[in-house]
């Protein structure tokens, strides 16, 4: 297992000026965005269309000693405005053809979120089940939008010899292992999760007990903590609306690993990801509204680099 960094916390410097930083935090591995929300500062799909551009970003990236853990696609492929859905569902069927360019085995994207019918205008996000009407939505959501969409994009990637890691998120149908396990029943193998606890922890999700529930569908990991504020749970409960910038009167906030869990947590984290056969990157996703990005790649590449087990364990002697 090892460090990497998903880099868009870095969006203001050059890809050079990213790998020569991020070598000095001992990371060689790194988690590029393509568009939508994580932006394409550090990798752009027009290489898809030119060879030389191509090679020579392959040749940057191998002269610095890095390696490519994903390409992150993070959008809303459902999204009710149909220009919207279509620029972001283009975006991630061009990153799995660059991914397979690149060799990069992962591409990682939300799940989407469609309206309440086709003419709709924003996504509704569906969290309760009465009155019944929430269920008919959910239904609609489902049958006529999610299940279409994602078993030919599965199969697209598929294809293309590229797994799909849904990021499990607020605001989209997959946003939980129940939901996440329900989508890979319906759309197969090639679509897992890009694991991040942080999103567990809000939701009251213990995310060690999770690992357990996902098993072999965690495809990549998210190193981002949460911490959660006991004197202003009561008043919101965990769907706390409020900005993530509004920290003191927030239910929960973002954090840098080891700001919200300890290096115990942590330990077991990794502990149990290796257990149940995850051994490939822990990505550092920098959106901890108190520390600058900065100060909290410095925190959790020192935090992360000192609990990491980068070898695999021999075979014991009763095996």
């Amino acid at each position: 297992m090892r460090v990497g960094v998903f880099t868009p916390l870095l969006s203001q410097l050059s890809l050079d000026d990213v790998l020569k930083k991020l070598q000095s935090h001992h990371i060689d591995t790194v988690e590029l965005g393509t568009g939508n929300y994580p932006g394409d500062a550090h990798c752009k799909l027009s290489m898809l269309d030119h060879k030389t551009e191509l090679n020579d970003f392959k040749s940057k990236l191998a002269d610095h000693g890095f390696t490519i853990s994903a390409l992150s696609s993070h959008g809303n492929p459902l999204h009710p405005d149909k220009s919207r859905a279509k620029h972001d569902q283009e975006v991630s069927r061009k990153t799995i053809r660059l991914a397979e360019k690149l060799g990069v085995p992962v591409v990682i994207d939300f799940s989407g979120c469609p309206g309440d019918s086709p003419g709709s205008k924003w996504p509704n996000w569906v969290t309760c089940p009465w009155p019944p009407d929430y269920l008919e939505i959910l239904k609609w959501q489902w049958e006529k939008v999610v299940v279409p969409y994602w078993t030919k994009h599965a199969q697209f990637a598929s294809d293309h010899g590229v797994k799909v890691a849904i990021e499990m998120h607020p605001g989209f149908v997959v946003y939980s292992p129940e939901t996440m396990l329900k989508l890979r029943a319906i759309a197969g193998k090639s679509i897992g999760c890009n694991y991040d606890p942080s999103h567990m922890f809000w939701q009251a999700i213990d995310p060690i007990a999770a690992i357990r529930v996902l098993g072999d569908a965690i495809f990549h990991v998210h190193a981002k903590d949460t911490q959660i504020y006991e004197r202003n749970l009561p008043l919101t409960g965990v769907l706390d609306t409020k900005s993530y910038t509004d920290e003191r009167n927030r239910a929960w906030i973002f954090r840098t690993c080891g700001y919200g869990h300890g290096e115990e947590w942590w330990k077991e984290f990794a502990s149990t990801l290796r257990m149940f056969g995850y051994d490939y990157v822990l990505s550092i996703e920098h959106e901890d509204s108190i520390l600058s990005p900065e100060e909290g790649l410095a925190k959790a590449a020192s935090f992360l680099n000192a609990i990491v087990m980068r070898e695999k364990p021999a075979a014991a002697w009763w095996v």
